[in-house]
């Protein structure tokens, strides 16, 4: 049984909607989301935590992501004794008071560096702690071949509601492989021919997308094939209202509390 978001739908909702059915779990999960019956909610998904609040994929912006969103969204990498930490770049000039390769630098050493604010770099592990029982994690492989890796930490430490996302084709198959019955998405950034083609080729249950590239019609045709479409960066009044009248399932977005005020939470 896939882990998922629990969404109690009506019988013609079922049919409207054939996009949940990856992602739905025929029965209650303590933990899980529940959708009210009256219709399909956005999800917000709070980007790396909550970047344009606060220091990004660190635990403080984690915690204002789950302070609004259903679900976070943050990046994961490996150091260079193996263990997976939450980082998007590659170097860490850009984020942090470090210079270089985050692969240079043991765990350890890259949690003396500051993230922001006074805040560390997070392991996939305390930010899997943080979220546990309380909001859902969506984790983007960030680097092939660190899948086994993140597979045990999430062996240990599993989220209620686990979405494994990537660019990489490879990294979803073999996430697929190694956490049978995870839920999966492909990130696309670009035009691909025939989208829902690949991504229903691939298994997963969901295809997040670059916004500008969101077409009512591709969405239709992800959600015929059973395929949820979450859309990212989503971050302005203007964009929520696109959004909403493209129908896609969810959005990514720095701001996750403005989002939520678009969209109120239903009860």
């Amino acid at each position: 049984m896939k882990q998922g978001f629990l969404i109690v739908l009506e019988p013609e909702q079922k049919k409207e909607h054939p996009q949940w059915a990856g992602v739905i779990d025929p029965l209650p999960l303590s933990g899980c989301l529940v959708m009210p019956a009256e219709g399909i909610p956005m999800l917000i998904i709070g980007h790396r935590g909550a970047k344009g609040e606060e220091p990004e994929n660190t635990l403080r912006a984690v915690r204002a992501g789950m302070a609004c969103a259903e679900s976070v969204e943050v990046d994961v990498r490996l150091s260079l004794d193996g263990v997976p930490v939450v980082m998007h770049d590659p170097l860490l000039d850009r984020t942090t008071n470090g210079t270089g390769p985050v692969n240079e630098y043991t765990k350890e050493t890259l949690q003396t560096l500051d993230a922001g604010e006074g805040e560390k770099i997070p392991t996939l592990e305390e930010v899997c702690s943080l979220v546990a029982g309380h909001c859902g994690l969506f984790l983007e492989i960030k680097e092939p071949g660190s899948e086994e890796q993140v597979c045990r930490i999430l062996q240990k430490n599993m989220p209620k509601r686990l979405f494994i996302v990537s660019f990489h084709p490879g990294s979803i198959v073999s996430m697929q492989t190694l956490l049978p019955g995870a839920n999966t998405g492909l990130i696309v950034s670009r035009h691909l021919d025939d989208l829902p083609n690949v991504a229903a080729g691939l298994g997963v249950a969901a295809v997040l997308l670059e916004f500008s590239l969101a077409t009512r019609d591709l969405i239709e045709e992800c959600h015929r094939r059973e395929i949820a479409l979450f859309s990212w960066t989503v971050n302005s009044p203007e964009g929520f209202r696109r959004a909403d009248d493209l129908n896609v399932d969810g959005i990514v977005s720095d701001h996750p509390c403005r989002a939520r005020h678009y969209f109120p939470a239903r009860q």
